[in-house]
């Protein structure tokens, strides 16, 4: 990780949906974070905590009706909420790509894999014919794909799930962008393949000098990939640490019981998992109190009072009124 000034800088970020005839639904509100160059970033939370909405607000993929965008996402000198369409197309793939969640609805079922690979060449790096196939199949290969050239006429359906997910991170990084966005990439794999997708986006951050964004639900991804984790819950983040520090003292409840819920390996054969109580749908609107305040077992009267800031403690950000304590924090591991 680098002191330099920071690659993409997020400030007060937040993503509104609206309905006609029904209430509005703030999925982000107002989360900041910073990536510098070659660092890599978690964002970790429960499915539905804005996570994704907070990637796909970055790359600007969103909806253009029914979705209010607030704050600022500054990339180099450039706040990439503003800029107009054919500008963050270029940016697009050249600069910043991304990983999606399912390779299977991400590549286009009818279209061969080598025309979609050489797609992203031809677009953003002027190469043309038997020179981006090329390319395309160094590509390939460079992900372990095996047999590439025979894989580039194959169609998605035809390949298995680790090869169709290694074909998109092939597709991220065929113009070595400088940011690369994960979004849960190992979510629909076996326990064998994610740790070899893990391994290899590892792997060519290293070579290329990228910065990554991981999205993930799962504390297990991040131990071992990120410098710097950002705990999210319901659209807010409540937890910011080095990966080490976070890991070696949760003081957010809901850290805590990220952390207790995830299998050990030296637990005791039969010992019970503990799952977080609830569902992520139990929250209190933030503008009421702490979103977590109905399965924290930290819970006092302040929680439901009014929210709580986000405030640096000992190296780190925490929102909570009433944090793990040196106790709770060894029960949780």
């Amino acid at each position: 990780m680098t002191n330099s000034e920071p690659l993409l800088d997020v400030r007060d970020l937040s993503v509104t949906f609206t309905r006609k005839g029904g209430p509005s639904v703030r999925a982000v509100d107002g989360v900041s974070f910073t990536v510098r160059p070659g660092e890599t970033v978690g964002l970790v939370g429960e499915s539905g905590s804005g996570k994704s909405v907070t990637s796909l607000a970055v790359m600007g993929l969103l909806p253009r009706r029914g979705v209010q965008v607030g704050g600022q996402v500054a990339f180099d000198d450039d706040d990439l909420l503003t800029l107009p369409r054919d500008r963050m197309r270029d940016i697009r793939g050249r600069d910043i790509a991304m990983v999606f969640q399912d390779p299977m609805s991400s590549l286009n079922p009818v279209v061969p894999i080598g025309i979609q690979v050489t797609e992203v060449l031809e677009r953003h790096q002027d190469l043309k014919g038997d020179t981006a196939r090329a390319a395309a199949e160094d590509l390939l290969s460079r992900v372990g794909i095996p047999d590439p050239a025979r894989r580039l006429k194959e169609y998605p359906h035809q390949l298995s799930g680790g090869m169709r997910q290694r074909a998109l991170i092939a597709m991220a990084l065929a113009c070595r962008p400088r940011l690369l966005i994960a979004d849960e990439p190992t979510t629909a794999l076996d326990v064998t393949i994610q740790a070899q997708i893990i391994e290899l986006l590892k792997e060519l951050v290293q070579d290329t000098g990228a910065s990554l964004v991981m999205i993930t639900h799962d504390l297990g991804v991040v131990a071992g990939l990120c410098d710097t984790v950002h705990v999210m819950y319901s659209g807010r983040i409540v937890e910011s640490a080095g990966r080490r520090e976070l890991f070696a003292q949760p003081r957010h409840p809901y850290t805590g019981g990220l952390l207790a819920s995830v299998p050990r390996l030296d637990a005791p054969r039969g010992a019970p998992l503990h799952p977080i109580p609830g569902s992520p749908t139990d929250v209190l609107r933030w503008s009421r109190g702490c979103a977590f305040a109905p399965r924290c077992p930290n819970r006092i009267e302040p929680c439901t009072d009014g929210p709580p800031p986000l405030e640096s403690i000992g190296g780190r950000s925490l929102r909570c009124l009433n944090p793990l304590t040196e106790t709770e924090e060894v029960a949780t591991r």
